[in-house]
């Protein structure tokens, strides 16, 4: 298949290394990053898009999305599916979908989880919003990329499955670090709460598969010293997602706005920016009642 693919950082790079490893013909574009190995650089995002079968971009943010959106649609064929893999709000995804449509071709919003070490592996989850048809044309390429993609439904379906799901990620990390630094000045001994609570009622992700705590559990950023394998920037990003979603659809979420907050504070006002969103937990070591 011939695929274009914009955006080759930290995950784009890894992704269309593992296209074009399949076999793939990968045309890349990137205002700075270097080209992955056996990906064909293009001079613009639209000469990557021209004749491609499906266009991939990883872009951080909407109004990038449409912008690239705006440059590339006319440029690809008839029946071409571009496949935003970026994490954008729910609106931009719908807006680029329309105009995607309009000019007879399919389009899909396909955020991913499993971070920069799943886009090197190949095991990402995609959760996808768009048609069946255009689904389909993109599943092997997800079946390259990832290990799991879910058809969450129509266009920014898959936008909202990945705000609500990190919305949920950053509730729950926050929970975890305060638990652990409760246990810390109540005498508790780290390993012996992750023993307790990993195999109890407090089980989650975050504890089990990415404890904040170092030499506790599976290795984890904790243990390299909160050097991120998801930032607690990109986390902020996300969680604002999901307020502005939340404020879209009239939802109460409190504890999203809570994290929100916190994560604001933590990159913006403290010593969170470039660590992991682990990195919580130290951060509530130092931190007493008041």
């Amino acid at each position: 298949m011939k695929i274009g693919f914009i955006g080759l950082g930290n995950m784009g790079g890894p992704m269309a290394a593992n296209l074009a490893a399949a076999g793939h013909a990968v045309a890349g574009f990137d205002l700075a990053a270097p080209m992955p190995e056996g990906v064909a650089q293009a001079a613009s995002a639209a000469e990557a898009a021209t004749g491609a079968e499906v266009v991939i971009t990883m872009l951080p943010n909407g109004a990038i999305l449409r912008a690239v959106a705006a440059d590339i649609l006319p440029a690809m064929g008839p029946g071409a599916v571009l496949c935003d893999c970026s994490t954008v709000d729910v609106d931009s995804a719908r807006a680029v979908a329309e105009q995607a449509a309009a000019a007879g071709l399919g389009a899909l919003d396909a955020p991913v989880s499993g971070g920069v070490g799943g886009a090197a592996a190949g095991t990402l989850t995609f959760m996808v919003g768009g048609t069946a048809d255009a689904f389909a044309t993109a599943e092997p390429l997800f079946d390259i990329m990832g290990q799991k993609a879910v058809h969450c439904g129509d266009s920014g379906a898959g936008q909202a499955a990945k705000i609500c799901n990190n919305m949920i990620l950053g509730v729950t990390m926050i929970a975890t670090c305060e638990a652990f630094a409760l246990a810390d000045k109540l005498g508790l001994d780290r390993q012996k709460m992750f023993d307790v609570v990993s195999t109890s009622s407090g089980y989650s992700w975050t504890m089990n598969a990415y404890c904040p705590a170092p030499g506790v559990g599976p290795q984890s950023p904790a243990d390299n010293g909160y050097a991120p394998g998801f930032a607690s920037d990109l986390m902020l990003k996300d969680l604002r997602l999901s307020q502005q979603a939340a404020d879209s659809a009239d939802a109460d979420t409190p504890m999203g706005q809570l994290a929100t907050a916190l994560y604001q504070q933590f990159v913006e006002a403290e010593n969170g920016a470039g660590t992991d969103f682990s990195a919580m937990l130290p951060r509530f070591e130092k931190r007493g009642r008041g």
